[in-house]
């Protein structure tokens, strides 16, 4: 009997370890993804609002680290080194895809686990970099472990969202970033206006009254009369917000020009197209692409609604635009976070190019003659690659 005894009191014993142990190795398993809060929710100065309503519906997008990421670093100083013999061998989609991007078994992890919580499955890109998903509040808050909560911005007259912690969700699938869990940086175009008082730069441009520089000097400025045209090429731009096609036509009819380069909209993240206050940056993007490069075989104007990530991801897809101008400010809880698209866009032969912004045209203290007419960046737009 007392050997009976000791045997069920042994059992319950172990019974008990293991019962107290899975929620332990259950809680080790999670994968945490770190930078994902901004140091104002963090740090306390942001207040907080309360709660997201738990059937309020999100957009998110899981971003997959790259593979062979040591080999793709390697290959990319080839691509761009004149003496090796890989210059300009640059990888299709495909390519790209298979040599360093996740592997199909691993996506289709990600993909199961997405839908296994709850959330629909909008897109499945060819780069299988990353998965734009939808869901409510509540399946966010349960699936990756965090209370969705709105808060006051300390430096601007709005509420935004966030996560109260960092992400972590049961997967063994590495994920590397997910975006649209915060708006705590809205984009914003690098466009200036003069401020009333303040004395306009020396112009001498050829627009109406010549007050205003077109593509065309541009491309007076710095291809006179050669033959570079950008004949073939592609430019894609990146906007967040529409604009209206007849402001583009009627800048180059305002100052006696006509233009024959299609203008394709690519809308992504549930945008419309429809114009903004914002349009005046997709506008003279677009004309500037135009004026400088009249030969383009298109242009395609990308445009999301806060996703950088879906927005860069479909133009490293598509593969069609070669020359890529950013003319939008943005900061991303991880500056990290877009790298793989970029990486992507190299190993392709896509150039970007960001702006600086327009703010130092109309300082007072910086002498107009100082002031360069053109940046690099409009100057690859007409070159061959």
């Amino acid at each position: 009997m007392k050997l009976k005894h000791i045997q069920k009191l042994t059992f319950f014993a172990a019974l008990a370890v293991l019962f107290f142990t899975i929620p332990v190795q259950s809680q080790q398993s999670l994968q945490v993804l770190p930078r994902h809060v901004r140091s104002a929710v963090s740090g306390g100065q942001a207040a907080l609002q309360g709660s997201l309503p738990l059937t309020q519906t999100m957009g998110l997008t899981l971003v997959l680290p790259l593979r062979n990421t040591a080999a793709l670093n390697s290959l990319l100083s080839q691509l761009y080194d004149p003496s090796s013999p890989n210059y300009h061998h640059f990888l299709s989609v495909d390519e790209f895809t298979a040599q360093f991007g996740p592997t199909a078994e691993d996506y289709q992890t990600v993909v199961n686990f997405a839908k296994a919580n709850g959330f629909s499955v909008v897109d499945t890109p060819a780069n299988r970099l990353i998965l734009p998903i939808g869901g409510t509040v509540a399946q966010i808050n349960t699936a990756f472990h965090v209370q969705m909560n709105n808060y006051r911005h300390p430096t601007e007259d709005r509420t935004f969202y966030s996560p109260d912690r960092d992400p972590s969700l049961n997967l063994g699938v590495p994920v590397a970033h997910i975006v649209g869990l915060d708006n705590f940086s809205l984009p914003k175009p690098m466009i200036a206006q003069p401020q009333d008082g303040q004395p306009d730069p020396l112009i001498t441009g050829s627009g109406p009254g010549g007050t205003s520089y077109l593509g065309s000097d541009m491309r007076a400025a710095y291809y006179g009369g050669t033959t570079l045209t950008g004949t073939g090429q592609v430019v894609g731009l990146l906007e967040f917000g529409g604009y209206n096609k007849s402001d583009v036509d009627l800048t180059f009819s305002n100052a006696g020009q006509t233009y024959s380069v299609p203008v394709v909209n690519v809308l992504l993240d549930g945008a419309t197209g429809a114009a903004t206050s914002n349009s005046a940056e997709d506008v003279l993007d677009i004309v500037q692409a135009i004026g400088l490069a009249p030969g383009l075989s298109q242009v395609r104007v990308y445009i999301g609604v806060i996703s950088d990530a879906t927005v860069l991801n479909s133009i490293a897809t598509e593969n069609l635009a070669k020359q890529i101008g950013i003319s939008w400010s943005w900061a991303t809880a991880d500056p990290t976070a877009d790298d793989v698209f970029f990486q992507e866009m190299a190993a392709q032969g896509q150039s970007v190019f960001a702006a600086s912004g327009d703010h130092g045209a109309f300082d007072a203290a910086i002498s107009p003659t100082s002031i360069q007419p053109m940046t690099s960046t409009l100057r690859r737009w007409a070159e061959p690659i």
